[in-house]
C-alpha cells in the first residue's frame, strides 16, 4: 500500500473545520503541530503599523494514495484557501516508506480494494 502525506498549514481558529473535512473524505488521523508562524506575501499590520502574526497550525495527514486527491480537494475546499488570501495552504507529498501505520493498511485494505 503507498501513501501520500498532506500538510496544512492553517490558522489556529479553523483546525477543526479542516479535520471534520479531512475525516469526512477519508483521513484516518492527523498529526497536529500547533503554534506555527508564517507571513504570505504581503505581512499584515495592525494598529500603529505593528506586525501582526497569527498562530497557525500545522496538520499532517497520512492517507493511502488513492484517498489523497479526495482529501485535499476536501481540505481545500472547506478552508477556501484559494477564494480568500491568507486562510491557509495544503499540499501532499510522496511517501516513500511509512511505519506504525499497519492498522491503518489493515482498515483501508477492503477499500482500496473495491477502486482496484
Amino acid at each position: 500500500m503507498r501513501f501520500k502525506l498532506i500538510v496544512t498549514l492553517v490558522d489556529d481558529e479553523h483546525t477543526d473545520v479542516i479535520l471534520k473535512a479531512a475525516r469526512d473524505a477519508g483521513a484516518t488521523g492527523a498529526t497536529i503541530i500547533n503554534n506555527a508562524r508564517g507571513e504570505g506575501l504581503k505581512k499584515a499590520r495592525g494598529i500603529f503599523g505593528m506586525e501582526i502574526t497569527a498562530q497557525r497550525d500545522v496538520l499532517l495527514f497520512l492517507v493511502e494514495e488513492h484517498h489523497s486527491s479526495r482529501i485535499l480537494e476536501a481540505i481545500a475546499q472547506e478552508g477556501q484557501f484559494d477564494d480568500t488570501p491568507g486562510t491557509g495552504i495544503a499540499f501532499q507529498l510522496d511517501v516513500e516508506d511509512a511505519l506504525g501505520v499497519q492498522h491503518q493498511i489493515n482498515s483501508l485494505s477492503e477499500t482500496v480494494q473495491d477502486k482496484l
